[in-house]
């Protein structure tokens, strides 16, 4: 039996896509595989939001050169956002990879697998594998309209393009009939979903025909911009139960003028403003959040701002990058990169350690109390799953628990996970 391997890094679109790209290895009959060198298909999912993980990309491309000239049979190709229109200089670079395609060319990459000898794709079976996971990415749109400054995303996506309300429905309808119990509907930027489709549909009204399907335990979105998030969708949230309390909301900075200079569209006082609104309305409401210290320009009071957002916000998550200039973005072209690499980390070190310490603060509030957990898996001899608030929780158990809703009692919690024993 012929293997494959699917290497994936970058955001959870691109997790999405491999989960696509391996539901269809898998109906075409090979068997996934950990390990490169043994696969016989090899798939990179790239990401360059960031410098760093263009450069995790380019070692692990450089890493398969000797398996290549080894094994001239295998087959590598290479997707994500590292690929775009000027695939000729990917080629130069990287000669021993075959083949080159765009996130969601689906037509590229099947045309390339059936002349390796591997059945036509079937974008719905793949979409729907045999053995989804418990919870499940479902893209609903593609491509971002928005061109933050410091965004690669929209000139390596494309615009938007919202799926049809109908065929997500249908599509989640079959994954909760072969055992999938969440969803986690994707877009770059999700609450935007529908504007572009001729009926208007909105995420609110699409997560009301989804709260309708039996069988699904819930539903997750991600990931959100403020400028969309309307009171429609936070009473959508509130009132359907299905839908987790839980809201990925990036604010990337505290400062208006940095804001500004990324073309966010709101001010910070709009946003915390937006935030009470939430928590109003949704009072159990778990909040994670993105942001990006060391933009040009950035001062030590600016960021200090930033700082003091974290700090009257208290999210539950944070996700800190230190900003690394991208080509195409406005960002790159016009203003100079001259916050120093030092101050950066620095800066990022800081952030990190005072969100550690609210995190953990949040967390430890769940001592002794009994959670909801949604089992996903084993990991080392224990169940894992997270609540509807999106906290990781581990728990031993000798009982087949995967996919069943269970009753934990926490016994330890850090700013990271929590841990407890079966209620």
């Amino acid at each position: 039996m012929k293997l494959y391997h699917v290497w994936t890094i970058g955001c959870q679109m691109n997790k999405a896509d491999s989960e696509f790209i391996a539901g269809y290895m898998d109906s075409a009959g090979l068997s996934p595989t950990e390990v490169a060198e043994e696969a016989d298909f090899v798939l990179l999912n790239s990401c360059v939001v960031r410098e760093h993980a263009e450069v995790k990309v380019v070692n692990k491309l450089r890493s398969l050169k000797g398996m290549k000239k080894s094994r001239p049979d295998v087959a590598i190709a290479l997707t994500g956002c590292m690929v775009d229109s000027r695939i000729d200089d990917l080629k130069d670079r990287f000669p021993w990879v075959d083949l080159f395609f765009r996130p969601q060319q689906w037509d590229v990459f099947s045309k390339w697998a059936e002349s390796r000898g591997l059945p036509g794709l079937s974008q719905a079976e793949a979409s729907v594998p045999q053995n989804p996971p418990v919870s499940a990415n479902v893209p609903i749109m593609q491509g971002c309209d928005s061109f933050c400054s410091y965004c690669v995303v929209p000139y390596r996506r494309g615009r938007v393009r919202s799926r049809d309300l109908d065929e997500i429905c249908c599509q989640v309808q079959s994954l909760v009939q072969r055992g999938t119990r969440e969803v986690i509907l994707l877009g770059q930027i999700v609450d935007a979903y529908g504007d572009d489709l001729p009926s208007k549909p909105d995420l609110a009204d699409l997560l009301g025909r989804l709260n309708r399907i039996e069988g699904l335990l819930r539903i997750r979105f991600l990931t959100s911009h403020p400028s969309y998030m309307s009171r429609k969708l936070i009473q959508a949230i509130a009132g359907l139960d299905k839908v987790c309390e839980h809201i990925s909301l990036p604010v990337q900075a505290g400062d208006n003028d940095i804001l500004k200079a990324m073309k966010r569209g709101y001010s910070a006082e709009e946003y915390c403003h937006l935030v009470d609104d939430i928590r109003h309305t949704v009072p159990d409401v778990a909040l994670s959040t993105d942001v990006i210290v060391g933009f040009p320009g950035e001062t030590d009071e600016q960021f200090a701002r930033t700082l003091g957002v974290l700090r009257q916000t208290r999210f539950d998550k944070v996700h800190i990058a230190a900003y690394s200039p991208r080509p195409e973005t406005t960002a790159t072209r016009n203003l100079r990169d001259d916050v120093a690499p030092e101050t950066k980390e620095s800066r990022r070190a800081q952030a990190e350690a005072l969100q550690n310490a609210i995190s953990a603060e949040i967390n430890a509030a769940f001592l002794g109390k009994t959670v909801e957990v949604l089992v996903e898996d084993q990991k080392k001899g224990k169940w894992y799953g997270r609540t509807r608030g999106d906290k990781l929780v581990f728990f031993a158990s000798k009982a087949s628990l995967m996919g069943q809703l269970a009753s934990v009692r926490i016994e330890k919690t850090s700013a990271f996970a929590l841990q407890g024993t079966l209620a």
